[in-house]
């Protein structure tokens, strides 16, 4: 399995077992760049030549236990972060049975909302943690896989879209609840999660059939499989590109199922997407 990460002091690695290989020096691939800069993530728009230097370094690349390093989001660039509201059935019923208290009333699915987009400053790694900046309101977790697009495009057909995507990631899609606007809410500094490492499209033999789960303080509160997608991933790519134009190192949060809480400072969220990883992140007030 191919698993590359951007940890500690932005330091390109590749995971192998237990153990994160540094192997930045394969960055001398990379193209240099003038302003203005180009609206692809320079990365991941040439992951498969950085991937091709890397491999003659990791016999010798310093090597660090995984949970020894601070995990930044792989992706350090993205042009947008898309996100699909309500793609789960249960995560519409269970929003509509709360009354208004904390969802919006008449909650309906992604069919009528589309898509919505986060800040770009809202990308945080595993390792940084999540930051809790109104603690008088509810701040609610939302486990949900990411997508990572690999080459661009525009109206990408569903039977085409595999052929864009460059990996997957875990993702936490942290929403503050409240009568703003979507985004806002949903678009705090630390409110969108990406990580720890984003594994290669090619090692992910179906996205649209894996199991996730979260607990929070070793409670379970989510869990389901990809396969309750009311649209599958490859569908998210097809929709997105059919309103804008995919860049390489966009992302796609593709939505949460039931199980969505709320979570404080000093709470330890463990989550978990079958295939990608395992992780853990905390939350803390905001300084």
């Amino acid at each position: 399995m191919t698993r590359v990460c951007r940890f500690n002091d932005n330091r390109f690695g590749i995971v192998e077992g237990s153990e994160v290989v540094d192997v930045t020096a394969a960055l001398h691939v990379l193209p240099s760049v003038r302003w203005p800069i180009a609206s692809s993530d320079l990365l991941v728009e040439h992951l498969d030549s950085v991937l091709k230097a890397a491999i003659p370094l990791m016999p010798r690349g310093e090597r660090h236990p995984v949970d020894s390093v601070r995990f930044l989001s792989p992706v350090a660039n993205p042009s947008k972060v898309m996100a699909a509201p309500v793609n789960y059935l249960k995560h519409q019923a269970e929003a509509n049975a709360d009354g208004g208290k904390n969802f919006a009333k008449d909650v309906k699915t992604i069919d009528e909302y589309g898509l919505f987009l986060k800040a770009t400053s809202s990308i945080v790694g595993f390792g940084e943690g999540v930051e809790i900046a109104y603690p008088e309101r509810r701040t609610d977790h939302e486990i949900e896989l990411v997508a990572v697009i690999g080459k661009g495009g525009r109206r990408i057909s569903r039977q085409q879209a595999a052929k864009h995507i460059a990996g997957y990631c875990l993702g936490l899609d942290m929403t503050l609840r409240g009568t703003e606007d979507r985004s806002l809410r949903k678009s705090l500094d630390s409110f969108a999660v990406v990580g720890p490492w984003l594994v290669t499209a090619d090692e992910v033999s179906n996205p649209n059939a894996l199991a996730l789960s979260l607990d929070v303080n070793g409670q379970r509160r989510q869990q389901a499989t990809t396969a309750d997608l009311i649209f599958d991933v490859f569908r998210l790519v097809e929709y997105a590109s059919a309103f804008y134009t995919l860049y390489p190192g966009d992302l796609i949060f593709t939505g949460t199922p039931e199980g969505v809480g709320p979570v404080v400072a000093g709470d330890t969220i463990n989550c978990a997407i079958e295939g990608i990883a395992a992780a853990r992140i905390l939350v803390r007030r905001a300084s």
